[in-house]
């Protein structure tokens, strides 16, 4: 176990031309993803899967960490090499998703709270010696009619910054994630007074439950338009107003944002980092991406199921890094897309 301090792991986490691969989805929605490629989701079809996406070759570097789920921690590979251990000698940090998932809010129809603190200090010292340097916890916030409300945004920055501040006396480095969702018919100026909204209360919580600003990593929403908006904002503006948000919400102290995807493309998600990174000049923290569907899509799509994939799958997901690596650089362009992979 690493006796590094928080503030040098959230830094390694957001290393020059790196970033996190998700690959935390809970068992139902991993069987979503396997139901649509006609795979069965037994337990040993899963380890296999995530064993394909952790072992290939040079993706270290590109990935920094990889963002593990309860089982898979626990799972090793064929040959019997725990993977917190694999992971680690390819120095690739396992993190663990530690939060018990979006559940209603009491009183408030339609929105979610995030539970998961009940027992969270044991849990944590249980992955702390397991191996995991860095944690997730996820927080939903959806756009609507008369939506977001405060008592959703109060109740799950709280719940954020309690769990980060006893990630902290474990030692391990908590990512927040406060993703407000992309679902709705919502404008991009909507998007981006709700996200803004939402981080300032993030970052007040975090400070009243003293918080170590330098030894954590905001996982952020990009500020988009809804997804059934008929209008939808392009590239520049996306990068513009999420860059804004930004800097009128976070504190320079953090060493790092991570994007989530969030329902956009592959080509979305990547084009968007690129152009924030192209666009935004000196910054006080790194932008890069924390992807899990937008990394994982043209893998799962390559191995099908079958085993005899296991090479392509591994050479679309390293493919799909080299292109976010690049943009978390601002080098990215659109006819990197076509290259061999």
């Amino acid at each position: 176990m690493s006796s590094q301090s928080i503030e040098t792991i959230a830094a390694a986490m957001v290393a020059e031309g790196k970033g996190i691969l998700a690959i935390d989805e809970s068992s139902p929605t991993i069987k979503k993803r396997f139901d649509s490629i006609g795979a069965e989701c037994t337990e040993e079809n899963r380890r296999a899967y995530r064993e394909l996406l952790i072992a290939g070759d040079d993706i270290n570097e590109f990935i920094s960490g990889m963002i593990l789920y309860d089982e898979t921690i626990r799972q090793a590979t064929g040959d019997g090499t725990p993977f917190p251990k694999l992971l680690a000698s390819r120095g690739i940090m396992p993190g663990i998703k530690v939060d018990g998932g979006a559940k209603d809010l009491a009183g408030h129809p339609g929105e979610k709270v995030t539970e998961g603190l009940d027992g969270l200090r044991d849990r944590l010292a249980e992955y702390r010696e397991l191996g995991a340097p860095f944690a997730k916890w996820r927080a939903v916030i959806t756009i609507g009619d008369g939506l977001p409300s405060r008592g959703c945004i109060t109740a799950n920055c709280e719940a954020l910054a309690r769990y980060a501040a006893l990630c902290q006396e474990a030692g391990i480095v908590p990512m927040v994630e406060p993703e407000v969702m992309l679902d709705g018919d919502h404008s991009i100026e909507r998007c981006y007074d709700v996200c803004e909204e939402t981080l300032r209360a993030l970052f007040a919580a975090l400070y009243d439950q003293r918080v170590v600003l330098e030894g954590t990593i905001l996982k952020a929403s990009m500020v988009l338009t809804g997804n059934k908006c008929a209008k939808r904002a392009g590239v520049e503006e996306v990068a513009e107003r999420t860059l804004r948000c930004l800097k009128n919400s976070v504190p320079a102290a953090l060493p790092g944002i991570v994007f989530l995807s969030g329902g956009q493309t592959p080509v979305e998600a990547t084009a968007h980092l690129n152009a924030m990174n192209a666009m935004a000049g000196e910054l006080p923290w790194k932008l890069s991406f924390s992807y899990s569907r937008a990394l994982q899509a043209p893998a799962l799509a390559a191995w099908n199921g079958d085993p005899a994939n296991g090479k392509a799958a591994q050479a679309a997901l390293r493919h799909r890094a080299q292109l976010n690596s690049a943009a978390s650089l601002g080098h990215y362009k659109e006819s990197m897309e076509t290259a061999a992979a």
